[in-house]
């Protein structure tokens, strides 16, 4: 058989190994594809090292594994029942896997399914190993197999490294659907410049939102930020007030349309408490990046404003095709993307050069097999 390069993790808090391992067939309803680059996400020296501890609920693949969540290339070969896509179509993967048949997955909604598994990284499922045995290919090495159901096209204006982001901006565009953003609205982005709050601002900029408020606590990105679109974005740093307040006093005490709440999931939860009171009456909250505690939320205040809070995990690929095509026409500009390359085998150093980067959401971390 054809053999491949691949990092693989052998053992929690120990560097991953380039190990030569067999090329994978792909099944009827599979792709093969060649990959040329994928995205490091912020926290992936986190989830080799500490994750099990933080979140036990939400198991690792069994070792040794490829990891690498975030992968684009080359269609190399297809199954015999993939009708749509072909060989050498330039594509990105999406690395969301469910089981395929049950109520949710039949409806389309496959982020709902119990057995939700993001292929090369974790599951949120405890079954989530039977999904990790289907796929077992992060995209941590040259070849990789993928359902066709994943597969999103991606146009010769956009670079195979650029992709290799598509999973953060696409996580964004999700949210901002929840959110139901669009022309005329209020956006109120708390950690407006990490990953996902620069990619929300620009996909909601891109949707015909009037204006952006955004919060964070690194000045320097926050002008950076600001500079995108300076007549429509407005900043402020944490610490130096209320965000609810001051997102109340730039609408004129409406308060913003909807709130995206991009924090990490290590932030404390008083900061996204505080960004809540920043929503008008019949807004939505949409939580996408998780903070450290449990929220406290006053439901009597949630009825009375009719404000919805929802969890956003992930988004479909037909989302992420969107996306792809926002680029296609020029709608989204991915030119802020600061990317630096790594080849497979500094796969370790990207992993932890990426954990303590000072570019923010504007660092785009990628392994070049």
């Amino acid at each position: 058989m054809a053999k491949m390069l691949a990092a693989r993790l052998h053992a929690l808090g120990e560097p991953m190994s380039v190990d030569t391992i067999d090329v994978p067939t792909p099944r009827p309803t599979d792709v093969l594809v060649r990959v040329k680059a994928c995205g490091i996400v912020p926290n992936m020296a986190n989830v080799i090292n500490n994750w099990p501890t933080w979140y036990p609920h939400q198991p690792l693949p069994k070792l040794p594994a490829i990891f690498g969540l975030d992968p684009a290339g080359v269609v190399e070969a297809v199954g015999e029942a993939v009708l749509s896509t072909k060989p050498g179509d330039r594509v990105y993967v999406s690395p969301l896997r469910s089981c395929g048949s049950c109520q949710v997955c039949r409806g389309g909604e496959l982020s709902r399914c119990r057995y939700f598994t993001l292929n090369g990284y974790f599951s949120t499922s405890r079954d989530g190993q039977r999904i990790f045995d289907l796929y077992p290919y992060g995209g941590f090495c040259e070849y990789m197999t993928a359902p066709q159901h994943s597969i999103v096209n991606i146009p010769d204006t956009m670079t195979f490294e650029q992709a290799g982001k598509l999973g953060y901006i696409g996580t964004s565009y999700g949210a901002l659907k929840h959110a139901a953003a669009g022309p005329g609205q209020v956006a109120l982005i708390d950690g407006i410049t990490g990953t996902l709050g620069v990619a929300s601002t620009l996909l909601a900029l891109a949707s015909g939102v009037s204006k952006v408020l955004g919060t964070g606590r690194n000045e320097e990105l926050l002008k950076r930020v600001k500079e995108l679109a300076p007549d429509r974005i407005e900043v402020m740093r944490l610490g130096e007030g209320s965000t609810g307040a001051w997102a109340k006093s730039r609408t004129g005490g409406e308060g913003a349309d909807f709130v995206i709440s991009a924090l990490g999931a290590k932030a404390p939860v008083e900061t996204m408490l505080d960004s809540m009171q920043g929503v008008r009456r019949g807004g939505k909250v949409v939580n996408v990046g998780g903070v450290s505690d449990r929220l406290p939320v006053d439901v009597k205040w949630l009825m009375d404003e009719q404000v919805q809070l929802i969890g956003s995990n992930w988004f479909t690929t037909a989302q992420g095709q969107e996306v792809a095509d926002m680029v296609a026409t020029g709608a989204l500009d991915l030119s802020y993307l600061i990317t630096k390359p790594f080849p497979l085998s500094n796969v370790n150093e990207a992993i932890s050069g990426r954990a303590t980067d000072s570019d923010g959401g504007f660092s785009n971390y990628v392994v070049t097999p």
